[in-house]
């Protein structure tokens, strides 16, 4: 379950970097949207992961699952400042 769940996190990361690539408005929100089902996917498969989950194991989980995400961040960081100047849509930003 946690490889599925890293597999669609990785999945929904690389729909967004196109979102933010693409210059076509409907061919952005199209990916965005795939992007946003897969955060859904992997909400979900969280879930189902925790409540297996004890305590102790859930906090180390939450750890690397942080790790993984400021792994994720500072390759982010490097891209071009073309990047920067795309604003996304509110539902992208507030995925959380």
């Amino acid at each position: 379950m946690i490889q599925r769940c890293h597999k669609w996190r990785q999945k929904r990361k690389q729909y967004i970097d196109l979102a933010r690539q693409t210059t076509d408005e409907v061919e952005r929100e199209r990916l965005l949207q795939t992007a946003e089902h897969y955060g859904r996917i992997v909400n979900a498969e969280q879930g189902k992961i925790d409540s297996t989950r004890d305590p102790k194991e859930k906090a180390a989980a939450e750890k690397e699952i942080a790790s993984i995400d400021a792994t994720d961040n500072t390759t982010d960081s490097t891209e071009s400042s073309d990047d920067e100047d795309i604003i996304l849509p509110e539902f992208i930003t507030n995925l959380n």
